[in-house]
């Protein structure tokens, strides 16, 4: 594994704004950065991305099982308890997953550490699935990578045939997100247009827009009842609004589904722990406030609420230095505090793996980079290949 310097493409801007990637930049700084790439070796993807994502996906799924029919370890999630038979409902149900990232960090000297899973509400869809692989064709294309480049990204292929099985062709699919929210949209629309070519009838609906009819299903503005729902709208949020009690009998199949608010919760992470101390691909991790956690703060460890996004109010320290996330308020429901483990460096530039699981399966990679060891909303995405 190493970072690779490269030419940018001349008309990058201009391609990214055919193509609909209109946050290219956030703020006036770089989102997307193609001036490097990070080079990996088959072997490398296969044995230390790939097959860990597999399994650590499998072990995410025993543990919804369990906490299914657990109501201590629903409380230890802090999730609502009006909640809880919904999310139960929807695990015994067998509602489908659509997809999910796993963040890692891993510089090639060791095995990948799992540091999170984003289980509900990945961004960074479209950067990984199309706009990467959109760059590795051009650059071999110019012959500025030699032809054998290859990625690991079916991310797309994966999505497609994943729509395909949730849904029949023909079925209406529902796509919701924050409307004024540039990068939020963008992702929905890339996602419409995947379940599109899987032959769904797609139709986008503004979260502010949805109501309910007398019948307590959910609607969009022309009255159109939303059978099935894709929401870049996290659980977290939805448990606590007004809405909540209506999900259940709502008669809506949701993408993420409802027991997808056991795994985008960082309090999993200890619960993960107790039950496969030692994997290979996690790291020690407790409930603040707990004896084994104090133990662990004697040394470099990371205290993270349960619900936190983009780095924010996360605390880190690297043995030497403390760094904090944004300050956002996260962190009434609790906290964690996990073993700290060096993400890939290289001068002032800290990559984090993203390992993108569609369905059950390892479908992808995308790398996000920071200034900061704490990965930011701030962060770029940069490409990454493959060779030997």
């Amino acid at each position: 594994m190493l970072r690779k310097s490269l030419q940018e493409r001349a008309n990058w801007q201009a391609i990214a704004e055919a193509n609909g990637f209109l946050f290219h930049h956030v703020d006036g700084e770089r989102y997307w950065d193609e001036r490097a790439c990070w080079q990996f070796t088959l072997s490398e993807v296969e044995n230390e991305i790939e097959d860990p994502t597999t399994e650590l996906y499998a072990m995410c799924l025993q543990l919804v099982d369990e906490a299914c029919g657990d109501q201590q370890v629903m409380e230890q999630l802090a999730i609502p308890q009006p909640m809880w038979d919904a999310i139960a409902s929807s695990w015994r149900s067998g509602d489908a997953s659509l997809y999910g990232r796993f963040d890692f960090a891993y510089d090639g000297s060791g095995p990948a550490k799992m540091l999170e899973f984003n289980a509900d509400t990945p961004t960074s869809v479209y950067e990984t699935a199309f706009f990467q692989w959109n760059w590795l064709e051009d650059m071999i294309e110019s012959g500025e990578l030699p032809p054998e480049t290859d990625q690991f990204n079916r991310l797309h292929e994966a999505l497609m045939e994943r729509f395909g099985q949730i849904l029949s062709k023909g079925s209406l699919l529902h796509f919701s997100a924050v409307a004024e929210h540039i990068e939020d949209r963008a992702t929905v629309a890339y996602l419409e247009d995947v379940a599109g070519q899987a032959g769904l009838e797609t139709r986008f609906v503004d979260v502010a827009q949805i109501a309910t009819n007398q019948d307590g299903q959910f609607v969009d503005p022309e009255g159109y009842h939303i059978g099935a729902l894709f929401k870049l709208y996290p659980w977290e949020d939805m448990m606590r609004e007004d809405f909540a009690a209506q999900v259940a009998r709502s008669g809506t199949m949701f993408l993420e589904p409802a027991w997808k608010a056991i795994l985008s919760n960082k309090a999993m992470l200890p619960l993960l722990w107790k039950r496969h101390t030692g994997h290979r691909n996690l790291l020690p991790c407790y409930f603040a406030g707990s004896d084994e956690a104090r133990e662990l703060t004697s040394g470099p460890h990371v205290t993270k609420p349960f619900y936190s996004r983009e780095g924010a109010d996360i605390e880190l320290f690297d043995g030497a230095q403390h760094h904090t996330g944004p300050a956002q308020g996260y962190g009434a429901e609790g906290a964690i505090v996990q073993a700290y483990a060096p993400i890939a460096r290289h001068g002032d530039n800290h990559a984090v793996i993203g390992s993108w699981v569609v369905g059950d399966d390892a479908a992808g990679m995308s790398i996000r980079e920071d200034a900061s060891p704490i990965t930011r909303d701030t962060a770029r995405f940069l490409p990454h290949i493959i060779i030997g």
